[in-house]
């Protein structure tokens, strides 16, 4: 197909993938005396250190009522769950290396995650900034409006009861110096990440996060000070206080707002990145979306994504199970979600099929832990856009092949058979992880179909949902004594020619789950 068919999300995906015959010529080595520093620092402003409270400092305490040093505590805790530092360690330079408890590609860690507050009890009304490093809030600007954010939102109406939102950006360059144009993928697939975080560590600490992706991008750059070559905002989430009775209202289901349809200039490469995230922003004279009462997920069986990828003679397989066992104080969530790692080598070991049952059930079926605390139906952009499918290598009571996974009737459907394991290593750049791993689940989508859908700005909720899957298969993977390592790097239409995967689909995100070696 010549490239004037394509929508600028086709075209921007068809310039970024990654292809053996070039891959080699277009790579270009690190410059490490410009490598970015994953940290915001500010000159001015007023630090709010939030370790006492995580650390239940007595003397902190005692100088708030007990009321407010819960609360603090709750803030703390959901911080450090969503985007805090869980180990250092010094590298050959002599640098200190931080690790997040949400993970990101290289390490480069290029989501910045800014507290708006309209004004509590706690936090003055005013901008914030997360400051990771030192688990604190930066205090940066005073007497913030928080209409401004209303209508930047286009009136969401879960701006009107709440007082406080968090708003996730990119920080381009951090990621474009190792990945280029590329980036903006892996910097909405972290922000994915960091996204899945978040709902989780709000269950941990009674809030409830509601998400926005639809907003008037400058109206949010200014509104944040941020310098729009440089950042992007990616999603802004409003916190109910659940513990707060009239901010405990039933929420709304997000609709996500769809730009007018722009034609694409030739962007020499290396400004690729910056092109494409501008052209997908919305203005602030957008139509508002139609904002409707939230709803729970449909149970009917009558939907194409179920029928997509169900051939009258596949193999079917049952994935129903009993639910993790996360327990009513979901502490063991709150120690896995700190204590998570990327895999950086499998043993080749199989794993258990009741395992991968319970990370697809974990990842796709959150009703089923309604019962433990946990939101049963989380704020996505639209997982029906997204597809699933499964490279099976050695999993126990599991032939060996290509699978599809229907959400909807909780099976997997087998569209190949084959041992993948050598394909695999080639298709995900050479990498031993692919090779080695016992599953290799990939997210794909219909770009063609999405973008009709919601305009090229779909590209950003692509990546952002299939994050947010791949946090919960990491957190599920973790907990359950497994390996598990995102890639957001393969040659992406040779994925598609070696799993029988149609063509239409472009691949999105992978995530290999095995055995992890002993080293």
């Amino acid at each position: 197909m010549s490239d004037s068919f394509f929508s600028l999300a086709q075209h921007y995906h068809h310039r970024t993938k990654y292809d053996p015959d070039t891959l080699a010529q277009q790579a270009q080595p690190l410059d490490y005396t410009r490598q970015p520093v994953p940290f915001k620092f500010y000159q001015v402003g007023v630090e709010i250190d939030l370790k006492p409270y995580l650390d239940g400092d007595q003397a902190v305490a005692s100088e708030v009522s007990p009321t407010e040093a819960h609360d603090w505590m709750r803030l703390s805790r959901l911080l450090i769950n969503a985007y805090g530092l869980t180990a250092k360690f010094p590298t050959m330079s002599g640098e200190m290396f931080y690790l997040r408890s949400a993970p990101s590609a290289g390490g480069l860690y290029p989501a910045e995650v800014y507290l708006v507050s309209r004004g509590t009890k706690l936090l003055p009304a005013g901008l914030y900034n997360y400051q990771a490093r030192t688990h604190s809030l930066w205090r940066y600007w005073d007497d913030h409006n928080w209409g401004n954010l209303q209508r930047a939102c286009f009136w969401h109406p879960a701006l009107e009861a709440t007082h406080m939102a968090l708003v996730v950006t990119g920080v381009f360059y951090r990621s474009a110096w190792r990945y280029r144009d590329r980036a903006y993928r892996r910097i909405c697939l972290d922000t994915g990440h960091l996204l899945g975080n978040i709902e989780l560590a709000s269950a941990l600490t009674d809030y409830r996060p509601h998400l926005i992706a639809s907003f008037a991008d400058e109206a949010m750059a200014q509104l944040l000070y941020l310098s729009p070559d440089e950042e992007g905002v990616l999603a802004v989430l409003p916190l109910a206080d659940l513990l707060a009775v009239e901010q405990n209202l039933a929420l709304t289901q997000t609709i996500f707002a769809t730009p007018a349809q722009t034609t694409y200039e030739d962007a020499p490469d290396g400004q690729l990145l910056h092109y494409f995230h501008q052209t997908t922003n919305l203005p602030a004279t957008t139509n508002a979306p139609n904002w409707p009462s939230r709803h729970p997920p449909e149970t009917d069986d009558d939907s194409p994504l179920e029928d997509k990828y169900n051939f009258p003679f596949c193999l079917r397989v049952p994935t129903q199970t009993a639910p993790i066992p996360w327990g009513n104080d979901l502490s063991p969530l709150e120690t896995t979600i700190l204590r998570r790692r990327s895999t950086r080598q499998y043993s080749g070991g199989s794993i258990s099929f009741e395992a991968l049952k319970q990370l697809l059930d974990f990842t796709y079926q959150p009703q089923h832990y309604r019962d433990q605390g946990l939101d049963g139906d989380p704020d996505y952009c639209d997982l029906g856009l997204l597809q699933t499918f499964l490279a099976v290598s050695n999993v126990e009571g599991l032939e060996s092949g290509c699978y599809y996974y229907a959400p909807r009737s909780q099976e997997l459907r087998q569209v190949r058979f084959k041992q993948f394991r050598p394909e695999l290593h080639y298709l995900c750049l050479g990498q031993e992880l692919g090779r080695d791993a016992a599953a290799v689940l990939f997210h794909t989508a219909d770009l063609k179909a999405a973008t009709a859908a919601y305009g090229d700005r779909v590209y950003r909720y692509l990546h952002l949902d299939a994050g947010h899957l791949g946090q919960r298969l990491n957190l599920a993977a973790i907990y359950l004594g497994l390996g598990v390592s995102g890639i957001g790097g393969f040659y992406d239409d040779q994925v598609n020619e070696v799993l029988g995967i149609p063509a239409d689909e472009a691949v999105i995100y992978i995530t290999t789950l095995g055995q992890p070696a002993n080293t």
